[in-house]
């Protein structure tokens, strides 16, 4: 009796585990690949604009094709970010060089793979855009087309790997070794290498990025909050110093409400400071913008339709238009946007 108690128990057993790893199998996430992107056209109505990243040619003119490859699977992934047009050489211009004409043989905006160590702990190594800033390479996820001094002057773009760390419901961090900023391919300088950390809470994130041979040190705070159930208020503030005397610090705020599911006004008001930079003044002084940008935002579908004017400010005639030497500028600009 003692035998076939213990071959029914051991049977039963083993049809019970049979069960549950069917039971996990069926329950466990499926791997997925996606496929997305966007392309963006704009009309620029002046040949004549601020020293700023992005839409800033005259006329009729393309910004970018967006491509995303993506692949998800239960513990790890990757994803593959390309872009081609003008947008799209821009963001990568820390890539070799082909030639005097087209700037990089590198079509590559991102490209990493991630693994979950846990469900709160993940690894990714490769290159990714970067966590400082309010502003992205990618138009669609920007509510203002044209871009700011500080986003056109920090970071676009790192490589190396980073820990992204859930320290609780509403808390985050993440810590990176990088290459050195925007070098996306390889580390152009031995031992070169940054340092980046972020810490999130409620939404809420500070951003550092320092080290390499130049002393970078970078401070940058960016969030937002609801003010009411239509309206959001986003702010960034940063401040970048080096060993080689170049200094840039602004503040922007970016006020947005929406009007209906389909229709969105916002603006964005920058203060931006530099000394060494070149951004704005001589590149041996320095310099102060103030920007103003209203933009509306009106979707269908995947459709986005922004009409946009821009209005830029600085402390002297640093500018050019067709009179000569100015101190401000301003275009009317209507962007086209189609995101899938």
């Amino acid at each position: 009796m003692n035998f076939i108690k213990k071959t029914f128990l051991t049977t039963l057993a083993l049809m019970t585990g049979f069960v549950a790893i069917a039971q996990d199998e069926e329950t466990a996430p499926a791997p997925t690949f996606g496929l997305s992107g966007s392309i963006d056209t704009y009309f620029r109505s002046s040949e004549y604009a601020p020293g700023t990243s992005f839409a800033n040619l005259p006329g009729f003119a393309m910004g970018m094709a967006n491509l995303i490859v993506s692949y998800e699977g239960e513990k790890s992934g990757f994803v593959a970010d390309l872009v081609f047009g003008p947008r799209g050489a821009d963001a990568v211009f820390g890539s070799p060089q082909l030639d005097d004409f087209y700037r990089s043989s590198n079509i590559v905006n991102q490209l990493y793979a991630y693994y979950n160590v846990s469900d709160s702990f993940t690894l990714t190594m490769g290159n990714f855009n970067t966590f400082l800033g309010y502003e992205v390479i990618s138009p669609v996820a920007n509510f203002n087309y044209t871009t700011s001094y500080m986003f056109s002057y920090g970071p676009f773009s790192h490589s190396g790997i980073k820990a992204d760390i859930a320290a609780g419901e509403n808390t985050s961090i993440m810590l990176a070794v990088l290459n050195t900023t925007d070098a996306t391919e390889f580390q152009p300088i031995d031992d070169d290498y940054m340092f980046g950390a972020q810490l999130g809470i409620f939404g809420q994130y500070i951003n550092y990025l320092g080290g390499g041979t130049a002393g970078v040190s970078q401070i940058d705070f960016t969030g937002g909050f609801n003010l009411g159930d239509s309206f959001f208020l986003g702010i960034n503030a940063t401040s970048y110093s080096d060993d080689t005397n170049v200094e840039f610090s602004g503040v922007a705020l970016y006020p947005q409400y929406t009007f209906s599911d389909s229709f969105a006004l916002g603006a964005r008001f920058e203060a931006f400071s530099e000394d060494g930079l070149g951004a704005i003044g001589d590149i041996s002084g320095n310099g102060d913008n103030t920007s103003f940008t209203i933009t509306g935002s009106y979707t269908s579908g995947n459709f986005i339709f922004k009409p946009e004017i821009r209005i830029d400010s600085a402390s002297d005639k640093f500018y050019t238009d067709a009179d000569g030497a100015t101190d401000s500028l301003s275009a009317f600009l209507v962007a086209a946007i189609y995101s899938f």
